[in-house]
This record gives structure tokens, sequence and C-alpha cells, in this order.
């Protein structure tokens, strides 16, 4: 009996679909189980903000003192004072209120900054690979200057020339990533198009935009999935940094590294304004990095499976 459940089990995991493989393999990885509840959790706030949020993030509230200390009445706070779980900014706003939506935007940049870099970069790797020559050359050398620059500061003389702004701030982040994700596809495409069925598809008459699209790309989603969900993280971290600066949100909008801009001098005398916007960034970040490296081990077959026990 003992062979018979052995072997049904072996059979069943021989069936089992790449994709439903790849899965198996990613909720038993500690990291990335980590990663996506910390992720989970973050994505719920974000969706639910009106409903978690006691006040508008934006609202100027009354008969409340400039940067109070959180106050939580079941925690021994005063009843007769106002509730406020994070404190008030240096604008009497309920900073519980403004972190909470400004989960929603840092979401919101990351997401949509890696997408458009990833579009680009794909069309440019596939290019670049898939013709090779002079326009390979032209195309890698290109990617080659913009990532001969410190990603921040290249993003900061593209904020400098669009000017200051949010949008403007994106597309300058999306603009510095699209080098490593057209340089990946390159690769996947340099080492498949020589591959026998590639060959044989050539052979038969398939035309060379079947052959990119149906038999290259494809094999580059992998990859592309994984350092697209790392560049989520570094995404995040590169729009909180401009917002510090002052060229990337602007007041009032609730945006975690403006927020810390705006306090960054009440760190000793309201550490709590810095600390709470800091610590979001940190475990957004963090939740992507885990979740990226579940997915690394659990899509390459090359890596080991003895991280993910």
């Amino acid at each position: 009996m003992a062979k018979t459940a052995q072997l049904d089990t072996s059979k069943h995991a021989e069936q089992r679909s790449p994709a439903r493989e790849a899965l198996h393999h990613l909720m038993r990885h500690r990291s990335a189980r980590a990663g996506m509840v910390i992720l989970g959790l973050l994505i719920l706030m974000a969706i639910f903000a009106e409903v978690i949020s006691p006040y508008d993030p934006t609202e100027l509230l009354k008969d409340v003192k400039r940067r109070e200390p959180p106050c939580i009445h079941i925690l021994g706070c005063p009843a007769d004072k106002p509730e406020h779980i994070f404190g008030t900014d240096g604008n009497s706003r309920d900073l519980f209120s403004r972190v909470v939506f400004g989960s929603r935007l840092s979401l919101q940049v990351g997401i949509i900054t890696m997408f458009f870099a990833i579009l680009i970069g794909l069309i440019i790797g596939a290019v670049a690979g898939f013709a090779g020559g002079w326009l390979d050359n032209l195309l890698m050398r290109f990617m080659d200057v913009l990532m001969a620059f410190p990603s921040l500061l290249l993003s900061i003389a593209i904020v400098s020339v669009l000017g200051i702004g949010l949008i403007n701030a994106l597309l300058a982040i999306g603009i510095v990533s699209i080098p490593r994700f057209a340089r990946l596809v390159r690769s996947t495409v340099l080492s498949v198009k020589e591959m026998e069925y590639v060959q044989a598809a050539r052979a038969l008459g398939a035309s060379p935009l079947h052959i990119l699209f149906k038999r290259i790309l494809p094999n580059a989603i992998t990859p592309l999935i994984v350092q697209g969900t790392l560049g989520i993280a570094t995404a995040i971290l590169d729009a909180a940094a401009l917002s510090f600066l002052g060229l990337g949100a602007e007041p009032p909008r609730p945006e975690w590294g403006l927020m810390l801009s705006e306090e960054r001098n009440s760190i000793f005398s309201a550490p709590h304004l810095v600390f709470f916007p800091g610590l979001f960034i940190m475990l957004t970040v963090l939740g992507f990095n885990l979740l990226g490296d579940g997915l690394r081990d659990a899509l390459d077959p090359r890596l080991s499976r003895s991280s993910a026990a």
C-alpha cells in the first residue's frame, strides 16, 4: 500500500502543470509567504483606505495641537482628548489617515512605474536581440549610457528637465529602470533564438514576428516577473526619495517620502512623525523583496529547492 501511495504521489507530481508546480514551491517558500502576508495587508489597507481612516488625510483638524503624540484611549489616553493612533503632524492633520492613504499612492507608483519600464524594456530588448547587427549595438550602447549614471541622480536630472511633479517623477523612475529590463530580455532572446525548436519554426516558414512573439518571448516572462517584483520595491524607494527632495509628490498629497521631508526637522522633538512613514516604506520594500526572492527560487528550475523548505 505504501508503494502504491508513493507511486500515485509521484504520478500526480509529474502531471502537475509548470504553473501549479511553481505556485506549489512558492507557497512552501518561507520568505515568499512572509512577503505575501505583508503585501496582502498593505493592499487591503490601500483598497479600504476610506473605511480604515478616521479622518480625511488632507483635513486640517480644529482644536487639535500640532505634532501631538499618539493617543489611544484603550492604552490610557484621556477620554476627553481626540484619539489619534499615530498622532498629528505639523499641520494638525491625522497622521494615521495620511499613512493609510499613502499606501495607496506608493503601491500605484511602484506598479505603474514598473509596468511602463517592463513594456518599453521588453520592446527594446526584443528588437535588439532578435535583429542584431548595428541596431543591437545602437540600442545597447544607449542602455549602457543610461546605466552609467546612478539611478537616483539620473532621476533627479530628468525631473529637473521635465518639471517638479509626481507624474514626471514616475516617468523619470520608469526611464531609469528601462535598461535592466531591456538587457534581461535581450540576453533571453539571444540564448533562445538559436534553440532547435526556433530553427525548426524558421525552417517551416514561420514569420519573424511569429517566431519572436510565440517562440522566443514567452521564455522571457519568468525573469521579467522576478525582476519586476524586485523593481517595484526600488521604484517605491526612488519615489520616496524624490518626494523627500521636493521633486515628487506635492503637498498636501499623502505620500510617505513627502511626510518624511515635511517633518525631518522634528525627528527629535516629535519622532513619531518620521517613524511611522519610514516604517511603512520599510515594510513595503521588504514585502516586495521577500516575494521577489521567493518567485526567483520558485520559477527558476536551476536553483535549489532546499531554500523553499
